[in-house]
């Protein structure tokens, strides 16, 4: 048996993990898109490591683009196999990747006009809304905790990771000739302390595990300060300087989080007389998915549903999924809070209020997630003063904030707690992905020390492993 490291591979997007048994069945741990270097992004989409069509099945751990947004790529290049994925998972992509071609063919509708205009020939999006919608026949949805058989010989069972609605660690369990080979793939690991999903649950015994390290070299806020913190940039930004507060955000998971929180402060009469916009068509269907799984929340919010029948809305909440509203947002010169997508500043409505507020120091951004180094928000968060949006120059005069306790992702003593319900004398290796390579490395050395894991593999990509 062998294991391609297609994507996340030395850096933090594009999910792709190949399974070659010995009879040739080929198995795919999700099917991410690359996300944040722009043109460079692109190539690496298209360049899948392996005939989409040869793929027999993909094990999807979770709804987010990074890992699910190449799926429909590969339903267009011929792949008519199964995706196996935990049914809020299913819920979430069904609208995640309809919403993702749509973003490709509206970008690709403009670079082709630029292009056009140099005498350049047209460039086809990765793949189309219609695409997306056609690929979701292919899903094949199973709770966790429960073991679903690919085959006879393989099979696969997921466990509640935490990290948004539906993600799950996947353990594929193959028989060859008598021998088993238990396989541990985490996905993306949540947090023990999240504001709405349960904590992570304990996988069994691995032979191999697969394992992300996003902040695998930070630690995060605690809790109770970053609420205080929150609480003061809304003071700050929306009373004392009667400004904008903009928040770029992760439609699912993220947004919902943060809906949370202030619907709590207001709960509380915490929160200033001041309107706050989801402005997110994306995060608006998503909520609502959110409603149907409230069994997926955890104790905090079953006590809150106790007195309140929707922690995603209060008086001064407003959903916006209208284009016109949305640009009106732009018009508006009276404080107000707009949380939009996406949380890496690289597309999605957020860019066009980015782009109308960034330059006036009344207001201010708050970032409230990961942002991969070569993004917008990375620079923006970094300091950078002179950026680009659309192609137009700004400067960055508003106030910048950062709070990374809401991340999704838990952090490398989070990770390696949840890491600990493995034996390290019996698993053979541990490969680290969905990382950046300064950061495995002192996360590997980090979960040698704590853990007391042996064999630590740091891949490249498109480097293969027999197991």
């Amino acid at each position: 048996m062998k294991i391609k490291f297609i994507g996340a591979a030395r850096e933090v997007t594009g999910s792709k993990h190949l399974i070659v048994t010995d009879k040739g069945k080929k198995l795919l741990l999700d099917c991410g898109m690359f996300q944040g270097k722009g043109l460079e992004t692109d190539a690496m989409n298209r360049n899948t490591m392996i005939e989409p069509s040869e793929v027999d099945c993909i094990i999807l751990t979770h709804a987010h683009i990074d890992h699910s947004g190449l799926i429909p790529y590969f339903y267009k290049r011929g792949f008519r196999g199964s995706v196996i994925c935990t049914p809020a998972t299913r819920e979430l992509c069904s609208i995640m990747l309809p919403d993702s071609g749509f973003i490709q063919e509206n970008d690709t509708h403009w670079f082709n006009k630029k292009r056009s205009r140099q005498g350049l020939k047209r460039v086809e999006p990765i793949y189309t809304e219609k695409d997306a919608r056609e690929c979701m026949e292919l899903f094949i949805t199973t709770d966790v905790n429960r073991r679903f058989y690919i085959d006879n010989n393989i099979s696969v069972k997921f466990y509640n990771t935490g990290h948004m609605l539906g993600s799950a660690c996947a353990t594929i369990r193959i028989d060859e000739n008598g021998h088993i080979t238990q396989i541990g793939y985490t996905g993306d690991i949540g947090r023990y302390n999240s504001y709405l999903l349960k904590a992570p649950n304990a996988f069994p015994h691995c032979d191999y595990l697969i394992t992300e390290s996003t902040y695998g070299d930070r630690l995060h806020q605690d809790r109770e300060g970053a609420e205080e913190k929150l609480l003061e940039i809304i003071q700050h930004t929306c009373v004392e300087k009667k400004g904008k507060l903009i928040i770029p955000s992760f439609a699912i998971g993220r947004t919902q989080e943060i809906v949370y929180i202030l619907n709590n402060f207001y709960n509380a009469g915490k929160l200033p007389r001041i309107p706050i916009y989801v402005d997110s068509p994306l995060a608006t269907n998503a909520t609502e998915i959110f409603r149907m799984h409230l069994n997926e929340f955890n104790n905090d919010v079953a006590e809150v549903l106790r007195y309140d029948d929707d922690p995603f809305g209060f008086n001064s909440l407003i959903y916006i999924t209208d284009v016109a509203k949305s640009k009106a947002l732009n018009e508006t010169k009276k404080p107000c809070i707009i949380i939009s997508s996406s949380g890496m500043m690289e597309a999605g409505r957020v860019k066009h209020h980015l782009a109308n507020n960034i330059d006036n120091p009344k207001n201010s951004v708050l970032s409230v997630g990961y942002c991969a180094p070569t993004t917008l928000g990375a620079r923006i968060v970094a300091g950078e003063k002179d950026i680009s949006i659309f192609g137009t120059p700004h400067k960055v005069n508003a106030e910048v904030y950062s709070i990374d306790t809401f991340s999704g992702h838990g952090d490398y003593k989070e990770m390696a707690e949840y890491l600990k319900c493995q034996d390290p004398e019996k698993v053979k290796k541990v490969f680290i992905v969905h990382g950046e390579k300064e950061v495995q490395e002192k996360y590997a050395k980090y979960l040698a020390k704590n853990n007391g894991f042996k064999n630590i593999v740091i891949p490249e990509p498109g480097e293969t492993f027999k197991i």
